[in-house]
């Protein structure tokens, strides 16, 4: 079931002051009841995490590492995702907004909800950028973050994928396919795609060659996703920065008070495995609770939505929930209305 809050005069980084509708979907345990997990969306999904199409279900689920019987699972659309299928709520003055501007309505949302602890928050792409964003916004919050196949700032390169995104976004006769066709080619490795189409014959459904495949992909994008919301997600992704334009991203990272669990993924073409070792070698220095884990795969960025097994490997001593029955007793995950 898809829940609204309501987000009244919220400035944001351009100083424009606007009224937000934010969704959210809740899974497993009700509120209040056990500790609450925090997933935050890639740049295209939603909060249908688990269930029948959920796009993170063979992590999230009954007997899965994050196990419904025993946590909250907490999702929220990004506002402007067009999940809720309201246009009314789609996001126009997109350039004006930041990752941190978002950070700031999901604290909104949470001080909404009463929730002001959270066992563990976990996000791929778009989304762990997200959470490094929240985590430092309120260090306290969170007692585990997982960024997965992301990092705390946006690169030159990122920025240059996310530029010229834009540009087919506002100049493409057939702006959303097409554009999701260029992503597929930044999230897939060379690798992947030499495993995947080793023949040039074209199958049934067209998707047995590369031509096919993509248009296939940007075709599936177009029918489910609206432009704005493409328009604003791409547009947030280039925005990441914990620093806030100091470049002392170290420092901002160092606050975090939880545990970090950085996913990295050795083919990674977007947030690669290089900055993600730099990351966690450089802050290792100053903050002890801090690991990495890295998915070895030839399918590049979206190996995190492939790899599911290496991800549960990584996923599995966090969530355990035999060696966290103290953490639950010790924390609130409510706190007094």
């Amino acid at each position: 079931m898809l829940h609204k809050i309501y987000i009244s005069e919220f400035k944001n980084n351009a100083g424009t002051i606007q009224e937000l509708q934010l969704t959210y979907q809740t899974f497993g345990r009700e509120l209040g009841t056990a500790p609450i997990v925090l997933v935050n969306h890639a740049l295209t999904g939603n909060s249908a995490v688990t269930g029948k199409n959920g796009w993170w279900k063979e992590v999230i689920g009954v007997d899965k590492s994050i196990d419904l019987l025993e946590y909250t699972v907490l999702a929220f659309n990004n506002p402007g995702n067009g999940f809720d299928g309201e246009e009314s709520q789609l996001i126009l003055n997109y350039k004006e907004f930041t990752l941190r501007d978002i950070a700031k309505i999901y604290s909104e949302a949470l001080k909404q909800l009463g929730i002001s602890k959270i066992f563990a928050g976990i996000g791929g792409s778009i989304g762990g950028a997200l959470l490094w964003e929240q985590a430092v916004l309120d260090p306290d919050l969170f007692e585990h973050i997982i960024p997965v196949a992301a990092d705390y700032k946006s690169s030159q390169w990122v920025k240059a994928q996310c530029k010229v995104q834009d540009q087919i976004l506002n100049n493409s006769v057939n702006p959303v396919a097409d554009a999701r066709m260029h992503a597929m080619t930044i999230y897939r490795s060379p690798e992947s795609f030499i495993s995947k189409f080793n023949s040039t014959q074209n199958h049934k459904n067209g998707t047995g060659n590369i031509e096919g495949w993509l248009e296939h992909h940007g075709k599936k994008l177009e029918n489910r996703y609206q432009l704005a919301a493409y328009k604003l997600m791409n547009h947030l992704l280039s925005t990441s920065d914990i620093s806030l334009g100091s470049g002392d991203h170290l420092s901002a990272a160092s606050k975090i008070t939880g545990d970090i669990h950085i996913i990295t993924i050795n083919s990674d073409g977007l947030f690669t495995a290089n900055e993600n070792w730099d990351t966690y070698v450089n802050l290792s220095l100053i903050k002890e609770n801090i690991s990495i884990d890295e998915i070895r795969s030839i399918h590049g960025h979206d190996a995190f939505l492939i790899e599911n097994s290496q991800v549960a490997s990584f996923l599995n001593p966090i969530f355990n929930t035999s060696n966290k029955q103290n953490e639950k007793n010790k924390h609130s995950t409510l706190r007094s209305r």
